[in-house]
């Protein structure tokens, strides 16, 4: 990805939601925003480190706050939106990091219960965060939100069903979020990371599941140096944040992805229907 011009960008003045803040991709992110200007909200379930990763935000003079919730909590949510205008101001940015893998496996063995928690945070809780945040946006008619999606959402992954699913889905839910705000200044995207080492890789790395039904994983991370920084993530989530690639609301990108290309095309992408979850068929 095209990292020119991160220096040059300024989100002074607006503030950002970063679920999964508290560690991994979403450290990363909420530390990008802050230090382009942004005052950024950390959310995540473990109240130890969503207030280390807001204190190391403090210290390099950043403005950030900590909130302990679970972004599939419906009720959690709101009190967190509302908490956040309260303390910081209406919400300009919103990332939606948060997310959990679960367990490899056949589907015939999955259990229930957990391929539901995949999706209750994988997608639903993109969807009620944006539930709750997007009525300010709408009404003052500017916004973007980011969620965090994988390449996982466009092929199945043997074994790893309910990850699969849920980043479809929310790729899915990106488009339908983007078409439903456009004429209110708003815009949506899916950015696919690539493989980052974060501890829900290392989980798929070390665990006997992982081992058992990935071993592809472990050998494409470890052995042939397959994991990509988070810094990548944190940069195309400021470029985004910018507004510098708001014709491509509604699109899946990738830090592979040479961003300034995109925007330049941006009329072609449009009109092909691409970086999009799409059904191609023959007579394509």
């Amino acid at each position: 990805m095209t990292t020119r011009g991160n220096s040059q960008i300024d989100l002074s003045g607006q503030v950002a939601i970063v679920t999964g803040g508290g560690r991994g991709l979403g450290k990363h992110m909420g530390q990008a925003l802050a230090a382009a200007g942004a005052a950024v909200a950390l959310v995540g379930r473990s109240e130890a480190h969503v207030h280390e990763a807001a204190d190391l935000i403090r210290q390099s003079g950043g403005r950030a706050m900590a909130i302990t919730a679970n972004v599939a909590d419906a009720a959690a949510v709101e009190q967190m939106a509302n908490r956040v205008e309260d303390e910081l101001g209406p919400v300009d940015i919103l990332v939606n990091n948060a997310g959990v893998v679960g367990t490899p496996g056949p589907i015939w063995q999955a259990d229930p219960e957990e391929f539901r928690k995949v999706l209750d945070i994988n997608v639903f809780g993109a969807f009620i965060c944006a539930r709750y945040i997007l009525p300010g946006m709408v009404q003052r008619h500017r916004g973007r939100i980011i969620n965090v999606a994988s390449g996982a959402a466009l092929s199945p992954i043997p074994f790893g069903h309910s990850y699969c699913v849920s980043k479809a889905a929310l790729l899915r839910l990106t488009e339908c979020m983007a078409v439903d705000t456009q004429e209110h200044g708003i815009s949506i995207f899916a950015i696919d990371p690539g493989t980052v080492r974060t501890d829900m890789a290392q989980y798929l790395i070390d665990s006997e599941a992982g081992q058992t039904y990935l071993p592809w994983f472990r050998k494409f991370v470890v052995e042939e140096q397959g994991d990509v920084p988070a810094a990548l993530s944190a940069t195309l989530v400021i470029r985004l944040a910018s507004g510098i690639a708001d014709p491509l609301t509604g699109r899946m990108i990738s830090v592979a992805d040479d961003l300034d290309q995109l925007v330049a095309q941006h009329e072609q992408i449009t009109e092909s229907d691409l970086y999009t979850l799409r059904l191609r068929r023959l007579a394509d």
